[in-house]
């Protein structure tokens, strides 16, 4: 199919999602973007576009670390080639 991304979730940044899903104090947004970056995870299943824009949001904003970001960044490589 044209213009579909590959692209898979790297074994650090599921070993990362795993931890924070699994991490009781971890936010909603954390756990949203480690459910969605571990769906990705060994399949080629692209990034919805709700997701894409909330792992948008997480990367232009100064309020979230470096964990979440790195897990936004993973969602964001994955999405769709054509939106």
């Amino acid at each position: 199919m044209a213009g579909r991304n590959t692209k898979q979730t790297s074994a650090d940044v599921a070993a990362l999602a795993a931890r924070l899903l699994n991490n009781s104090s971890a936010s909603s947004v954390q756990k949203s973007l480690a459910a969605a970056a571990l769906s990705q995870s060994k399949t080629a299943k692209q990034t919805v576009a709700a997701m894409e824009d909330l792992a948008s949001k997480v990367l232009k904003s100064e309020k979230y670390s470096e964990e979440t970001k790195t897990l936004a960044g993973s969602v964001l490589a994955q999405s769709s080639r054509r939106r």
